[in-house]
C-alpha cells in the first residue's frame, strides 16, 4: 500500500506523518486491493478555530474509490473522524463484496458441500475482477412523463414528498430532473440535446 501525505498551506512534520501511516494500516482489514491511500491536510486561518484544520483522505482500491474528510481543531483529531468516516465505507463495500460472493453460483467441478471432487475443502472465494455495482434493483417503474415548468414539478414533488422528480421541461422540452440537494435546496438536471 503507497501512502502519501501532503500538506496545503500546512507544513506536516514527521511525527503527524508517523502517526498517520500507522493508523492508516487499520483500513487494510477491510480490503486486501487498497493500492494507494492520499492523505491531504490543511489549514484555513479564516475558519474559526474548533475547525481550522482539516484532513481528506483518499483510498485508491482496484475498481472503487473511497474518501473521507473531517475538519477539528487539531490535525490528529481530523484525521481520528476523517478515518472513522473512511473505515465506515470500507466495512460496507467489504460486506458487499461478501454478499456478493456468497451469492455467486459454484464454480464448475465443485460440489456443493463445501467438498473439492479430490475430497479436500475448497478454499475461501478470491476477490474477483468483476465490477460491484452495489445493491440489486428491486422495483421497476415506468410512468408517463407530462410537460410542465420546473416550478409545477417541484410544487408535485413536494406534494409526493419525494427527494427527486422526473418531468419534461415544458420551457426547454427536454427531460429533466429535479431534486433535493443536502442543504434543502432543490437542483435541476436537464437533458441537452
Amino acid at each position: 500500500m503507497d501512502v502519501v501525505v501532503a500538506g496545503k498551506h500546512v507544513e506536516v512534520d514527521a511525527s503527524l506523518r508517523a502517526v498517520t501511516q500507522e493508523k492508516l494500516q487499520r483500513i487494510t482489514k477491510f480490503a486486501a486491493d487498497v493500492r494507494r491511500v492520499e492523505v491531504d491536510y490543511a489549514e484555513a486561518p479564516t475558519q474559526r478555530a474548533g475547525d481550522s484544520c482539516t484532513c481528506e483522505i483518499l483510498v485508491h482500491l482496484k475498481q472503487h474509490l473511497v474518501k473521507g474528510s473531517a475538519a477539528a481543531a487539531e490535525h490528529a483529531q481530523a484525521l481520528d473522524v476523517a478515518l472513522d468516516k473512511v473505515e465506515q465505507q470500507m466495512r460496507r463495500l467489504h460486506e458487499r463484496r461478501v454478499r456478493r460472493r456468497g451469492r455467486s453460483a459454484p464454480r464448475a467441478g465443485a460440489v456443493t458441500n463445501g467438498q473439492a471432487p479430490g475430497g479436500t475443502a475448497n478454499a475461501p472465494a478470491a476477490d474477483t475482477d468483476e465490477p460491484d455495482f452495489g445493491p440489486p434493483i428491486v422495483k421497476n417503474k415506468q410512468f408517463a412523463v407530462k410537460p410542465m415548468p420546473p416550478e409545477e414539478a417541484a410544487l408535485q414533488m413536494e406534494l409526493l414528498g419525494h427527494d427527486f422528480f422526473l418531468f419534461r421541461n415544458s420551457e426547454s422540452d427536454n427531460a429533466a430532473v429535479l431534486y433535493r440537494r443536502r442543504d434543502g435546496a432543490l437542483g435541476l438536471i436537464e437533458v441537452s440535446g
